[in-house]
C-alpha cells in the first residue's frame, strides 16, 4: 500500500488582516500545504511556530511588536521563510538571511506560485543560526538597536541602551539588563559585530560592555586591571580590552 504523502504545515504572519486572507485563498490550490496557523504580530507568531512546528512562514517584515527578521532570529532554522511586504527596500536584508522568495504586495498568483515552488524545493534544508542572522540582516555601519531573546514561550526585546553588559558562557551570552540575566544561543564575537562598537567594548575575551556604564577603572594585580560599573559590578578587564576601553574613554571626553 502507498503511503500518502507528508502535508506541509504553513504558518502565515500579517499584521493586515486582508493581505492574510489573500495568502490563504492562493493557498486553496495547494492540496499537500495545510495553513496551520495565522499570526497578526510577531510574539504571536515565535509562540505559534515552537508550537506547531512548521516547515513552511509567508512572513511580513514591518509588524508591531517584532520584526519579520527578528522572528527569524527566534525560530528554528529550518522553517522555510517567504517575506511579503509593502516595501522594497528590505530585499537584499531578505536575501541575505536566507529567505526563500520576497514578494512585494500587491501580487499575482503567477508570482505567488514562483515562490510556492521555490520553498517547496527548499523545505528541510539547514540555514544559518539565528545569531548569524543579526548580523546578515544589517547593512553596512549599522547596528542592532534591540536584542531578542526567547525563554520557552517568552520573548523579550532588550532595548540595546539597556545592555549593562555580556558574559560568554560556551555557546550561549548572558545579558545583564536592569537587575535581570538573560540567556540568548549566541557567541560573544557574533554579537559583539552587531552592536555599536562607540558604546560597547570587549573588555575581555569573556566581557562585552555598554561604555556608559563604566565609571572607574582599577588596578587588580600587578599586570591586571577591573572595570567598576554603575552597579558597582567588577569585570576583568584584559591588556588588549584596557587599551580599547582607554581609547573610547578618551575620545568621548
Amino acid at each position: 500500500m502507498t503511503a500518502k504523502p507528508r502535508k506541509i504545515g504553513a504558518v502565515i504572519v500579517d499584521d493586515e488582516e486582508l493581505a492574510r486572507k489573500v495568502v490563504r485563498e492562493y493557498l486553496q490550490f495547494y492540496p499537500e500545504i495545510n495553513v496551520l496557523a495565522e499570526c497578526a504580530n510577531g510574539f504571536e507568531a515565535v509562540k505559534k511556530i515552537a508550537e506547531l512546528k512548521p516547515d513552511l512562514l509567508f512572513l511580513d517584515i514591518q509588524m508591531p511588536k517584532l520584526d519579520g527578521f527578528e522572528v527569524l532570529e527566534l525560530i528554528d532554522q529550518s522553517v522555510a521563510a517567504v517575506f511579503i511586504t509593502a516595501y522594497d527596500t528590505h530585499a537584499m536584508r531578505a536575501f541575505d538571511v536566507h529567505a526563500v522568495d520576497y514578494l512585494l504586495k500587491p501580487f499575482g498568483e503567477e508570482r505567488f506560485r514562483e515562490a510556492v515552488t521555490r520553498a517547496l524545493t527548499q523545505i528541510g534544508r539547514r540555514a544559518p543560526s539565528g545569531a548569524a542572522l543579526t548580523r546578515a540582516a544589517l547593512q553596512p555601519g549599522e547596528y542592532v538597536e534591540r536584542v531578542v531573546v526567547k525563554d520557552g514561550s517568552r520573548v523579550y526585546v532588550i532595548p540595546a541602551e539597556k545592555l549593562d553588559y555580556v558574559e560568554a558562557q560556551d555557546d550561549y551570552v548572558c545579558l545583564k539588563s536592569e537587575g535581570k540575566r538573560y540567556l540568548r544561543q549566541q557567541t560573544i564575537s557574533s554579537l559583539e559585530s552587531a552592536l555599536d562598537p562607540t558604546h560597547f567594548v570587549r573588555l575581555h575575551r569573556s566581557y562585552l560592555v555598554n561604555l556608559d556604564r563604566v565609571v572607574n577603572i582599577e588596578p587588580y594585580t600587578r599586570d591586571s586591571r577591573i572595570a567598576i560599573l554603575k552597579d558597582n559590578t567588577r569585570l576583568p578587564v584584559s591588556r588588549s580590552g584596557y587599551a580599547r576601553l582607554k581609547e573610547l574613554l578618551e575620545a568621548g571626553k
